[in-house]
Protein backbone atom coordinates (compact mmCIF):
# COMPACT_ATOMS: atom_id res chain seq x y z
CA UNK A 1 0.00 0.00 0.00
CA UNK A 2 2.89 2.21 0.90
CA UNK A 3 4.70 1.63 -2.73
CA UNK A 4 1.10 3.11 -4.40
CA UNK A 5 0.76 5.57 -2.60
CA UNK A 6 4.25 6.89 -2.84
CA UNK A 7 3.84 6.15 -7.24
CA UNK A 8 1.28 8.34 -6.51
CA UNK A 9 3.43 11.17 -4.75
CA UNK A 10 5.93 10.80 -7.80
CA UNK A 11 3.48 11.22 -10.67
CA UNK A 12 1.50 13.98 -9.17
CA UNK A 13 3.70 17.00 -10.18
CA UNK A 14 3.24 15.47 -14.15
CA UNK A 15 -0.43 15.19 -13.41
CA UNK A 16 -1.16 19.10 -12.51
CA UNK A 17 1.35 20.08 -15.08
CA UNK A 18 -0.78 18.40 -17.54
CA UNK A 19 -3.97 19.65 -15.79
CA UNK A 20 -2.66 23.33 -16.42
CA UNK A 21 -1.96 22.85 -19.95
CA UNK A 22 -5.12 21.43 -20.79
CA UNK A 23 -6.80 23.80 -18.80
CA UNK A 24 -4.71 26.49 -21.54
CA UNK A 25 -5.66 24.94 -24.17
CA UNK A 26 -9.27 24.84 -23.46
CA UNK A 27 -9.36 28.48 -22.27
CA UNK A 28 -8.12 29.55 -25.42
CA UNK A 29 -10.13 27.74 -27.51
CA UNK A 30 -13.35 29.23 -25.87
CA UNK A 31 -11.76 32.60 -25.71
CA UNK A 32 -10.94 32.55 -29.67
CA UNK A 33 -14.31 30.96 -30.79
CA UNK A 34 -16.98 32.23 -28.40
CA UNK A 35 -15.76 36.05 -27.15
CA UNK A 36 -14.95 37.34 -30.64
CA UNK A 37 -11.70 38.08 -29.59
CA UNK A 38 -12.08 40.92 -26.79
CA UNK A 39 -9.99 42.06 -24.46
CA UNK A 40 -11.23 41.11 -21.21
CA UNK A 41 -10.53 44.54 -19.56
CA UNK A 42 -12.57 47.68 -18.08
CA UNK A 43 -13.36 49.10 -21.28
CA UNK A 44 -12.63 52.99 -19.98
CA UNK A 45 -11.25 55.46 -22.33
CA UNK A 46 -7.69 54.96 -20.95
CA UNK A 47 -7.75 51.52 -21.67
CA UNK A 48 -9.22 51.28 -24.96
CA UNK A 49 -6.43 53.76 -26.21
CA UNK A 50 -3.29 51.45 -24.52
CA UNK A 51 -5.00 48.50 -25.95
CA UNK A 52 -5.43 49.54 -29.65
CA UNK A 53 -2.07 50.65 -30.09
CA UNK A 54 -1.06 47.06 -28.32
CA UNK A 55 -3.79 45.33 -31.12
CA UNK A 56 -1.83 47.65 -34.06
CA UNK A 57 1.51 46.92 -32.85
CA UNK A 58 0.81 43.42 -32.37
CA UNK A 59 -1.31 42.47 -35.32
CA UNK A 60 -1.43 45.00 -37.71
CA UNK A 61 -0.64 43.52 -41.29
CA UNK A 62 2.60 46.19 -41.84
CA UNK A 63 5.29 47.28 -39.26
CA UNK A 64 4.50 50.52 -37.84
CA UNK A 65 6.68 52.94 -35.80
CA UNK A 66 4.08 53.64 -32.69
CA UNK A 67 5.69 56.72 -31.59
CA UNK A 68 5.38 58.61 -34.92
CA UNK A 69 1.25 57.25 -34.55
CA UNK A 70 1.08 58.99 -31.41
CA UNK A 71 2.85 61.94 -32.25
CA UNK A 72 0.37 62.55 -34.72
CA UNK A 73 -2.96 60.99 -32.54
CA UNK A 74 -2.04 63.34 -29.19
CA UNK A 75 -2.91 66.41 -31.02
CA UNK A 76 -6.10 65.58 -32.53
CA UNK A 77 -6.85 64.93 -28.43
CA UNK A 78 -5.79 68.23 -27.12
CA UNK A 79 -7.48 69.76 -30.25
CA UNK A 80 -10.80 68.60 -28.85
CA UNK A 81 -10.11 70.76 -25.73
CA UNK A 82 -9.07 73.95 -26.30
CA UNK A 83 -6.45 76.21 -28.50
CA UNK A 84 -3.80 76.49 -26.57
CA UNK A 85 -3.52 73.21 -25.28
CA UNK A 86 -0.94 71.59 -27.29
CA UNK A 87 1.52 68.83 -27.60
CA UNK A 88 4.98 69.22 -28.85
CA UNK A 89 7.35 66.32 -29.74
CA UNK A 90 10.76 65.57 -28.43
CA UNK A 91 12.46 66.75 -31.87
CA UNK A 92 10.84 70.44 -31.35
CA UNK A 93 10.64 70.51 -27.64
CA UNK A 94 14.15 72.13 -26.69
CA UNK A 95 13.02 74.84 -29.71
CA UNK A 96 9.76 75.37 -28.48
CA UNK A 97 10.97 76.51 -25.21
CA UNK A 98 14.59 77.89 -26.42
CA UNK A 99 12.79 81.66 -26.58
CA UNK A 100 11.56 82.00 -23.06
CA UNK A 101 14.78 80.89 -21.78
CA UNK A 102 17.34 82.67 -21.02
CA UNK A 103 19.67 81.86 -23.05
CA UNK A 104 20.79 78.72 -25.48
CA UNK A 105 23.43 76.63 -26.37
CA UNK A 106 25.14 77.92 -30.28
CA UNK A 107 26.88 79.32 -32.10
CA UNK A 108 25.79 82.79 -31.93
CA UNK A 109 24.58 84.05 -35.54
CA UNK A 110 21.12 85.16 -36.96
CA UNK A 111 20.49 83.60 -40.60
CA UNK A 112 18.29 83.49 -43.34
CA UNK A 113 18.04 80.64 -45.96
CA UNK A 114 17.72 82.44 -49.38
CA UNK A 115 18.49 80.61 -52.71
CA UNK A 116 19.09 77.23 -50.54
CA UNK A 117 22.30 79.09 -48.95
CA UNK A 118 22.54 80.41 -45.76
CA UNK A 119 23.38 83.66 -45.02
CA UNK A 120 24.44 84.89 -41.78
CA UNK A 121 22.41 87.96 -41.08
CA UNK A 122 23.57 89.11 -37.89
CA UNK A 123 26.62 87.89 -35.49
CA UNK A 124 25.69 88.71 -31.57
CA UNK A 125 28.35 90.73 -30.37
CA UNK A 126 30.90 89.02 -28.00
CA UNK A 127 29.57 85.30 -28.90
CA UNK A 128 31.10 82.30 -30.26
CA UNK A 129 31.19 82.68 -33.99
CA UNK A 130 32.38 86.67 -33.77
CA UNK A 131 35.19 85.31 -31.54
CA UNK A 132 35.82 82.61 -33.93
CA UNK A 133 35.88 85.33 -36.87
CA UNK A 134 32.81 84.85 -38.55
CA UNK A 135 31.27 88.09 -40.40
CA UNK A 136 27.67 89.05 -41.17
CA UNK A 137 27.01 88.61 -44.84
CA UNK A 138 28.74 85.25 -44.98
CA UNK A 139 27.71 82.27 -46.33
CA UNK A 140 27.95 79.19 -45.07
CA UNK A 141 28.21 76.38 -47.45
CA UNK A 142 29.89 73.64 -44.99
CA UNK A 143 29.38 71.98 -41.33
CA UNK A 144 31.72 70.10 -40.12
CA UNK A 145 33.53 69.24 -43.09
CA UNK A 146 30.20 68.46 -45.24
CA UNK A 147 28.49 69.98 -47.58
CA UNK A 148 25.72 72.13 -46.58
CA UNK A 149 23.81 73.89 -49.66
CA UNK A 150 20.74 72.63 -51.50
CA UNK A 151 17.06 71.43 -50.63
CA UNK A 152 18.77 70.05 -47.33
CA UNK A 153 18.91 73.23 -46.06
CA UNK A 154 16.21 74.19 -43.65
CA UNK A 155 15.70 76.25 -40.77
CA UNK A 156 15.19 73.36 -38.77
CA UNK A 157 18.34 71.02 -40.47
CA UNK A 158 20.31 74.55 -39.67
CA UNK A 159 19.27 75.06 -36.11
CA UNK A 160 20.18 70.95 -35.73
CA UNK A 161 23.59 71.72 -37.37
CA UNK A 162 24.97 74.57 -35.03
CA UNK A 163 23.27 74.11 -32.25
CA UNK A 164 24.53 71.93 -29.94
CA UNK A 165 26.06 71.42 -26.17
CA UNK A 166 28.00 74.36 -24.58
CA UNK A 167 31.74 73.67 -25.28
CA UNK A 168 31.55 71.32 -27.93
CA UNK A 169 33.19 72.24 -31.39
CA UNK A 170 31.36 72.74 -35.12
CA UNK A 171 33.56 73.19 -37.94
CA UNK A 172 31.74 76.36 -40.53
CA UNK A 173 32.72 76.20 -44.35
CA UNK A 174 32.09 79.92 -45.38
CA UNK A 175 32.01 81.65 -48.53
CA UNK A 176 32.89 85.72 -47.67
CA UNK A 177 31.71 88.69 -49.71
CA UNK A 178 34.15 89.28 -52.48
CA UNK A 179 35.61 85.72 -52.39
CA UNK A 180 35.14 82.59 -54.15
CA UNK A 181 37.50 80.55 -51.79
CA UNK A 182 35.65 78.37 -48.77
CA UNK A 183 37.05 79.49 -45.37
CA UNK A 184 36.97 77.05 -42.40
CA UNK A 185 36.38 78.51 -38.58
CA UNK A 186 36.09 75.97 -35.78
CA UNK A 187 33.37 77.43 -33.45
CA UNK A 188 33.28 76.55 -29.69
CA UNK A 189 29.88 76.50 -29.10
CA UNK A 190 28.85 79.23 -25.98
CA UNK A 191 25.45 79.84 -24.22
CA UNK A 192 23.71 82.98 -25.96
CA UNK A 193 21.85 85.10 -24.41
CA UNK A 194 17.98 85.37 -25.56
CA UNK A 195 16.89 89.06 -25.12
CA UNK A 196 13.38 89.61 -24.19
CA UNK A 197 13.69 93.53 -24.14
CA UNK A 198 14.80 94.51 -27.46
CA UNK A 199 14.57 98.45 -27.13
CA UNK A 200 15.07 101.01 -24.08
CA UNK A 201 16.05 104.37 -25.18
CA UNK A 202 14.72 107.67 -24.69
CA UNK A 203 11.98 109.24 -27.12
CA UNK A 204 12.35 112.70 -26.06
CA UNK A 205 14.28 114.55 -22.63
CA UNK A 206 11.66 113.38 -20.31
CA UNK A 207 9.94 110.15 -22.13
CA UNK A 208 11.97 106.43 -21.97
CA UNK A 209 10.79 103.77 -24.14
CA UNK A 210 11.16 99.82 -23.33
CA UNK A 211 9.84 97.17 -25.58
CA UNK A 212 8.87 93.68 -24.11
CA UNK A 213 9.57 91.08 -27.02
CA UNK A 214 8.08 88.12 -25.12
CA UNK A 215 8.38 87.15 -20.75
CA UNK A 216 11.03 84.97 -20.75
CA UNK A 217 12.96 83.39 -17.97
CA UNK A 218 15.18 86.65 -17.84
CA UNK A 219 12.42 89.76 -18.49
CA UNK A 220 12.62 90.99 -15.48
CA UNK A 221 15.91 91.39 -14.77
CA UNK A 222 16.65 92.57 -18.35
CA UNK A 223 13.71 95.31 -17.95
CA UNK A 224 15.38 96.26 -14.44
CA UNK A 225 18.54 97.09 -16.27
CA UNK A 226 16.82 98.81 -18.95
CA UNK A 227 15.05 101.11 -16.39
CA UNK A 228 18.76 102.29 -14.82
CA UNK A 229 19.94 102.53 -18.22
CA UNK A 230 16.70 105.05 -18.52
CA UNK A 231 17.32 106.60 -14.93
CA UNK A 232 21.10 107.76 -15.92
CA UNK A 233 19.35 109.63 -18.89
CA UNK A 234 16.96 111.18 -17.00
CA UNK A 235 13.70 109.98 -17.62
CA UNK A 236 10.37 110.92 -15.66
CA UNK A 237 7.88 109.46 -17.96
CA UNK A 238 7.58 105.65 -19.19
CA UNK A 239 6.57 103.73 -22.23
CA UNK A 240 6.15 99.85 -22.01
CA UNK A 241 5.53 98.64 -25.89
CA UNK A 242 3.50 95.35 -25.52
CA UNK A 243 2.66 95.27 -28.96
CA UNK A 244 3.02 91.72 -30.87
CA UNK A 245 4.04 90.37 -27.44
CA UNK A 246 2.70 86.88 -27.62
CA UNK A 247 2.78 86.39 -24.12
CA UNK A 248 5.14 83.71 -22.50
CA UNK A 249 5.74 82.99 -17.92
CA UNK A 250 2.98 84.52 -15.96
CA UNK A 251 5.80 85.13 -12.81
CA UNK A 252 7.66 87.65 -15.04
CA UNK A 253 4.77 89.39 -16.21
CA UNK A 254 3.71 89.62 -12.15
CA UNK A 255 7.19 90.94 -11.25
CA UNK A 256 6.96 93.62 -13.51
CA UNK A 257 3.54 94.82 -12.79
CA UNK A 258 4.57 94.23 -8.84
CA UNK A 259 7.65 97.23 -9.76
CA UNK A 260 4.99 99.71 -10.12
CA UNK A 261 1.93 98.92 -8.14
CA UNK A 262 1.90 100.21 -4.41
CA UNK A 263 1.35 97.61 -2.04
CA UNK A 264 -1.68 94.94 -1.66
CA UNK A 265 -3.17 95.32 -4.95
CA UNK A 266 -4.31 92.76 -7.10
CA UNK A 267 -2.36 92.06 -10.34
CA UNK A 268 -3.96 88.88 -11.41
CA UNK A 269 -5.57 85.78 -10.18
CA UNK A 270 -6.19 82.16 -11.50
CA UNK A 271 -8.75 79.94 -10.90
CA UNK A 272 -9.87 76.51 -12.55
CA UNK A 273 -11.90 73.11 -11.52
CA UNK A 274 -9.03 71.85 -10.27
CA UNK A 275 -6.64 74.68 -9.53
CA UNK A 276 -8.23 76.72 -6.44
CA UNK A 277 -7.61 80.41 -6.64
CA UNK A 278 -4.68 81.88 -6.40
CA UNK A 279 -4.48 85.37 -5.81
CA UNK A 280 -0.77 87.80 -7.30
CA UNK A 281 -0.67 90.35 -4.87
CA UNK A 282 2.05 93.76 -5.09
CA UNK A 283 4.16 93.92 -2.14
CA UNK A 284 4.68 97.57 -2.40
CA UNK A 285 8.56 96.91 -3.16
CA UNK A 286 8.47 98.70 -6.74
CA UNK A 287 10.91 101.96 -7.05
CA UNK A 288 8.53 103.02 -10.03
CA UNK A 289 5.01 103.01 -8.28
CA UNK A 290 4.43 106.90 -8.87
CA UNK A 291 6.29 107.44 -12.45
CA UNK A 292 3.76 107.90 -15.22
CA UNK A 293 3.23 105.52 -17.87
CA UNK A 294 1.81 104.45 -21.01
CA UNK A 295 1.09 100.72 -21.95
CA UNK A 296 1.13 99.80 -25.71
CA UNK A 297 -0.68 96.87 -26.79
CA UNK A 298 -2.40 95.68 -30.30
CA UNK A 299 -3.79 92.09 -31.52
CA UNK A 300 -0.38 90.86 -31.14
CA UNK A 301 -0.20 91.08 -27.52
CA UNK A 302 -1.36 87.87 -25.31
CA UNK A 303 -1.19 85.89 -22.20
CA UNK A 304 0.81 87.63 -20.40
CA UNK A 305 1.44 91.03 -22.43
CA UNK A 306 -2.37 90.86 -21.46
CA UNK A 307 -1.81 90.15 -17.83
CA UNK A 308 0.37 93.06 -17.64
CA UNK A 309 -1.48 95.60 -19.21
CA UNK A 310 -5.12 94.32 -17.26
CA UNK A 311 -3.23 95.15 -14.08
CA UNK A 312 -2.14 98.61 -14.88
CA UNK A 313 -5.52 99.26 -16.44
CA UNK A 314 -7.64 97.67 -13.30
CA UNK A 315 -5.74 99.52 -10.79
CA UNK A 316 -5.66 103.06 -12.69
CA UNK A 317 -1.39 103.11 -13.02
CA UNK A 318 -1.41 103.82 -16.76
CA UNK A 319 -3.14 104.52 -19.63
CA UNK A 320 -3.35 101.89 -22.44
CA UNK A 321 -3.02 103.09 -26.24
CA UNK A 322 -3.20 101.25 -28.74
CA UNK A 323 -5.72 98.40 -30.50
CA UNK A 324 -7.79 95.34 -28.69
CA UNK A 325 -5.37 92.75 -27.50
CA UNK A 326 -5.27 89.17 -28.87
CA UNK A 327 -7.47 87.62 -25.78
CA UNK A 328 -5.79 84.78 -24.43
CA UNK A 329 -6.86 83.96 -20.58
CA UNK A 330 -6.30 80.38 -20.76
CA UNK A 331 -3.01 79.00 -17.95
CA UNK A 332 -1.25 76.27 -19.56
CA UNK A 333 0.83 73.91 -17.41
CA UNK A 334 3.59 72.36 -18.81
CA UNK A 335 3.87 68.69 -18.61
CA UNK A 336 7.31 66.84 -19.93
CA UNK A 337 6.57 62.62 -20.55
CA UNK A 338 9.48 60.51 -20.23
CA UNK A 339 10.67 60.59 -24.22
CA UNK A 340 10.92 64.56 -23.32
CA UNK A 341 7.85 65.77 -25.57
CA UNK A 342 5.64 67.64 -23.68
CA UNK A 343 2.13 68.87 -23.77
CA UNK A 344 1.06 72.08 -22.75
CA UNK A 345 -2.60 71.64 -21.18
CA UNK A 346 -5.24 74.28 -20.13
CA UNK A 347 -5.42 73.84 -15.90
CA UNK A 348 -7.56 77.41 -15.27
CA UNK A 349 -7.96 80.60 -16.46
CA UNK A 350 -6.94 84.21 -15.71
CA UNK A 351 -8.35 87.08 -14.45
CA UNK A 352 -7.74 90.31 -14.09
CA UNK A 353 -8.38 93.02 -10.66
CA UNK A 354 -11.39 93.64 -11.75
CA UNK A 355 -12.22 90.00 -12.26
CA UNK A 356 -12.86 90.03 -15.92
CA UNK A 357 -11.30 87.41 -17.99
CA UNK A 358 -9.92 88.11 -21.03
CA UNK A 359 -10.44 84.72 -23.18
CA UNK A 360 -11.99 85.10 -25.78
CA UNK A 361 -15.16 82.90 -26.72
CA UNK A 362 -14.27 79.94 -28.71
CA UNK A 363 -15.97 76.42 -29.43
CA UNK A 364 -14.53 73.09 -28.18
CA UNK A 365 -12.57 70.95 -30.68
CA UNK A 366 -13.52 73.87 -33.25
CA UNK A 367 -10.08 76.23 -34.20
CA UNK A 368 -11.14 77.23 -37.20
CA UNK A 369 -13.17 80.34 -36.03
CA UNK A 370 -10.83 80.69 -33.52
CA UNK A 371 -8.02 80.86 -35.63
CA UNK A 372 -9.94 83.62 -38.24
CA UNK A 373 -11.15 85.95 -34.83
CA UNK A 374 -8.60 88.59 -35.99
CA UNK A 375 -9.17 88.61 -39.85
CA UNK A 376 -12.87 88.79 -39.09
CA UNK A 377 -12.01 92.18 -36.63
CA UNK A 378 -9.70 93.05 -39.75
CA UNK A 379 -12.61 92.75 -41.89
CA UNK A 380 -14.66 93.90 -39.51
CA UNK A 381 -13.24 97.50 -39.40
CA UNK A 382 -12.02 97.04 -35.68
CA UNK A 383 -8.36 97.71 -36.87
CA UNK A 384 -9.64 100.85 -38.04
CA UNK A 385 -12.64 102.14 -35.70
CA UNK A 386 -13.00 102.10 -32.28
CA UNK A 387 -16.74 101.81 -33.03
CA UNK A 388 -16.43 98.67 -34.65
CA UNK A 389 -15.43 96.59 -31.42
CA UNK A 390 -17.99 93.98 -30.88
CA UNK A 391 -18.06 93.00 -26.55
CA UNK A 392 -19.12 89.91 -25.67
CA UNK A 393 -18.33 90.08 -22.10
CA UNK A 394 -20.17 91.76 -18.94
CA UNK A 395 -18.67 95.41 -18.32
CA UNK A 396 -16.63 95.69 -14.72
CA UNK A 397 -15.13 98.35 -13.35
CA UNK A 398 -11.65 99.83 -12.21
CA UNK A 399 -10.79 101.20 -9.03
CA UNK A 400 -11.73 104.21 -9.96
CA UNK A 401 -14.86 103.45 -11.22
CA UNK A 402 -14.12 103.19 -15.03
CA UNK A 403 -16.03 100.58 -17.27
CA UNK A 404 -13.83 97.65 -18.37
CA UNK A 405 -15.29 94.56 -20.25
CA UNK A 406 -14.45 90.90 -19.88
CA UNK A 407 -14.47 88.13 -22.56
CA UNK A 408 -12.33 88.94 -25.48
CA UNK A 409 -9.04 90.83 -24.74
CA UNK A 410 -7.71 94.23 -23.29
CA UNK A 411 -9.87 96.96 -24.86
CA UNK A 412 -7.09 100.40 -24.68
CA UNK A 413 -7.92 103.87 -23.10
CA UNK A 414 -7.10 105.46 -25.88
CA UNK A 415 -7.61 103.70 -29.47
CA UNK A 416 -5.34 104.42 -32.31
CA UNK A 417 -6.12 103.10 -35.88
CA UNK A 418 -3.91 100.73 -37.86
CA UNK A 419 -2.33 103.20 -39.90
CA UNK A 420 -3.16 102.70 -43.84
CA UNK A 421 -1.10 106.07 -45.62
CA UNK A 422 -0.14 104.51 -48.71
CA UNK A 423 -1.16 101.35 -48.55
CA UNK A 424 -1.67 99.66 -52.33
CA UNK A 425 -2.10 96.42 -54.06
CA UNK A 426 1.25 97.11 -55.23
CA UNK A 427 2.71 97.48 -51.70
CA UNK A 428 0.52 94.41 -50.50
CA UNK A 429 2.08 92.04 -52.88
CA UNK A 430 5.29 93.24 -52.63
CA UNK A 431 5.17 92.40 -48.63
CA UNK A 432 3.67 89.22 -49.00
CA UNK A 433 5.60 87.62 -51.93
CA UNK A 434 8.96 88.78 -49.63
CA UNK A 435 10.36 90.69 -52.19
CA UNK A 436 10.85 93.69 -50.33
CA UNK A 437 12.96 91.45 -47.54
CA UNK A 438 14.63 90.26 -50.40
CA UNK A 439 15.60 93.16 -51.72
CA UNK A 440 16.86 94.91 -48.41
CA UNK A 441 19.44 91.76 -47.83
CA UNK A 442 20.95 91.46 -50.99
CA UNK A 443 21.05 95.50 -50.68
CA UNK A 444 22.48 95.13 -47.12
CA UNK A 445 24.87 92.50 -49.18
CA UNK A 446 26.26 94.06 -52.25
CA UNK A 447 27.05 97.26 -50.36
CA UNK A 448 28.27 96.08 -46.85
CA UNK A 449 31.60 97.30 -47.40
CA UNK A 450 30.23 100.76 -47.74
CA UNK A 451 27.25 100.51 -44.76
CA UNK A 452 29.81 99.51 -41.93
CA UNK A 453 30.43 102.79 -41.89
CA UNK A 454 27.77 104.05 -40.14
CA UNK A 455 27.46 103.12 -36.33
CA UNK A 456 24.18 105.46 -35.89
CA UNK A 457 21.10 104.64 -36.83
CA UNK A 458 19.90 108.60 -38.02
CA UNK A 459 23.77 108.48 -40.08
CA UNK A 460 22.27 105.29 -41.93
CA UNK A 461 18.69 106.74 -42.18
CA UNK A 462 19.96 109.83 -43.72
CA UNK A 463 22.03 108.02 -46.03
CA UNK A 464 19.92 105.67 -47.26
CA UNK A 465 17.37 108.31 -48.08
CA UNK A 466 20.19 110.40 -50.53
CA UNK A 467 20.11 106.78 -52.38
CA UNK A 468 16.67 106.27 -54.02
CA UNK A 469 16.07 102.94 -52.65
CA UNK A 470 12.57 102.58 -53.54
CA UNK A 471 13.86 103.29 -57.57
CA UNK A 472 16.37 100.67 -56.54
CA UNK A 473 13.04 98.06 -55.64
CA UNK A 474 11.22 98.71 -58.10
CA UNK A 475 13.81 98.24 -60.13
CA UNK A 476 14.74 95.06 -58.80
CA UNK A 477 11.09 93.70 -57.96
CA UNK A 478 10.38 94.25 -61.78
CA UNK A 479 13.03 91.88 -62.72
CA UNK A 480 11.55 89.40 -60.15
CA UNK A 481 7.62 89.56 -61.19
CA UNK A 482 6.22 92.57 -59.57
CA UNK A 483 5.20 94.46 -62.54
CA UNK A 484 6.34 98.36 -62.08
CA UNK A 485 3.13 100.39 -61.53
CA UNK A 486 3.62 103.99 -61.60
CA UNK A 487 0.53 105.41 -59.83
CA UNK A 488 0.46 102.86 -56.98
CA UNK A 489 4.44 103.11 -56.47
CA UNK A 490 3.74 106.82 -56.18
CA UNK A 491 1.19 106.73 -53.66
CA UNK A 492 2.87 103.92 -51.55
CA UNK A 493 6.45 105.61 -52.34
CA UNK A 494 6.56 107.00 -48.50
CA UNK A 495 5.72 103.17 -46.48
CA UNK A 496 7.92 101.54 -49.16
CA UNK A 497 10.87 103.85 -48.43
CA UNK A 498 10.02 103.28 -44.86
CA UNK A 499 9.97 99.42 -44.72
CA UNK A 500 12.70 99.09 -46.79
CA UNK A 501 15.31 101.58 -45.13
CA UNK A 502 13.84 99.52 -41.61
CA UNK A 503 15.21 96.36 -43.19
CA UNK A 504 18.58 97.87 -44.26
CA UNK A 505 18.77 99.31 -40.81
CA UNK A 506 18.04 95.96 -39.01
CA UNK A 507 20.46 94.22 -40.96
CA UNK A 508 22.99 96.31 -40.62
CA UNK A 509 22.91 97.67 -36.81
CA UNK A 510 20.07 96.17 -34.64
CA UNK A 511 16.82 95.54 -33.52
CA UNK A 512 16.66 98.71 -31.30
CA UNK A 513 17.85 100.71 -34.24
CA UNK A 514 14.82 99.22 -36.45
CA UNK A 515 12.77 99.72 -33.50
CA UNK A 516 14.01 103.47 -33.20
CA UNK A 517 13.71 103.90 -36.93
CA UNK A 518 9.84 102.84 -37.13
CA UNK A 519 8.67 104.71 -34.32
CA UNK A 520 9.98 107.64 -35.57
CA UNK A 521 6.60 108.55 -37.51
CA UNK A 522 4.51 105.82 -35.97
CA UNK A 523 1.10 107.27 -34.93
CA UNK A 524 0.79 105.64 -31.81
CA UNK A 525 3.95 106.82 -30.83
CA UNK A 526 3.11 110.42 -31.14
CA UNK A 527 -0.20 109.82 -29.25
CA UNK A 528 1.88 108.61 -26.28
CA UNK A 529 4.14 111.82 -26.37
CA UNK A 530 0.67 113.26 -26.17
CA UNK A 531 -0.61 111.82 -23.49
CA UNK A 532 2.02 112.46 -21.34
CA UNK A 533 2.35 116.22 -22.27
CA UNK A 534 -1.10 116.91 -21.49
CA UNK A 535 -0.25 115.16 -17.66
CA UNK A 536 -2.88 112.21 -18.67
CA UNK A 537 -0.85 109.15 -18.29
CA UNK A 538 -2.90 108.71 -15.26
CA UNK A 539 -6.72 107.67 -15.52
CA UNK A 540 -8.96 109.70 -14.38
CA UNK A 541 -12.19 109.13 -12.41
CA UNK A 542 -15.38 108.96 -14.64
CA UNK A 543 -17.54 112.37 -14.41
CA UNK A 544 -20.89 111.65 -11.97
CA UNK A 545 -23.30 110.92 -14.18
CA UNK A 546 -26.11 113.01 -14.09
CA UNK A 547 -29.62 111.66 -12.78
CA UNK A 548 -31.53 111.27 -16.04
CA UNK A 549 -28.19 109.52 -18.02
CA UNK A 550 -27.83 107.33 -14.88
CA UNK A 551 -31.88 106.38 -15.27
CA UNK A 552 -31.04 105.55 -18.86
CA UNK A 553 -28.07 103.43 -18.01
CA UNK A 554 -30.52 101.54 -15.80
CA UNK A 555 -32.67 100.70 -18.47
CA UNK A 556 -29.91 99.71 -20.85
CA UNK A 557 -28.70 97.32 -18.33
CA UNK A 558 -31.53 95.42 -17.46
CA UNK A 559 -32.09 94.99 -21.53
CA UNK A 560 -28.72 93.53 -21.54
CA UNK A 561 -28.55 89.35 -21.51
CA UNK A 562 -26.08 89.52 -18.69
CA UNK A 563 -27.10 89.78 -15.40
CA UNK A 564 -24.59 91.95 -13.73
CA UNK A 565 -25.13 91.65 -10.14
CA UNK A 566 -24.78 87.91 -10.33
CA UNK A 567 -21.69 87.28 -12.55
CA UNK A 568 -18.31 87.47 -11.66
CA UNK A 569 -15.28 85.24 -12.42
CA UNK A 570 -18.09 82.72 -13.42
CA UNK A 571 -18.84 84.71 -16.68
CA UNK A 572 -15.87 83.39 -18.91
CA UNK A 573 -17.34 79.81 -18.50
CA UNK A 574 -20.36 80.98 -19.40
CA UNK A 575 -19.33 82.61 -22.44
CA UNK A 576 -17.52 79.82 -23.70
CA UNK A 577 -19.61 77.08 -22.70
Amino acid sequence: MNMSKNKTNRFMPFIMAFCVVIGIIIGTFFSNHFSGNRLNVINSGSNRLNNLLHLIDDQYVDAVNIDSLVDKAIPQILAELDPHSVYISAKDAAQATDDLKGSFSGVGIEFVIRQDTIHVQNVIQNGPAEKAGLLAGDKIVAVDGKPFVGKIVTNQEAMHRLKGPKDTKVKIGVIRYGSKKVQTFTVTRGEIPTKSVTAAYMLNDKTGYIRIKNFGENTYPEMLIALAKLSQQGFTNLCIDLRDNSGGYLTAAVNMANEFLPDKKLIVYTQGRKSPRHNYMSDGKGAYQKIPMVVLINEGSASSAEIFAGAMQDNDRATIIGRRSFGKGLVQQQIEFPDHSLIRLTIARYYTPSGRCIQKPYTLGDDKDYEQDLLDRYQHGEFFSQDSIKHTGPAYHTDNGRIVYGGGGITPDIFVPEDTLGMTSYFKEASLSGLILQFAFTYTDDNRPKLNNFKEMMELADYLDSQDMVEKFVSYADKHGLKRRNLLIKKSHKLLDRVIDSRIIYNMLDEQAWTQYINLDDPVIKKTLDVFENHAAFPKKPEPAKKGAAKKEKIAMANTPYNYSSLHHNNCMIANA
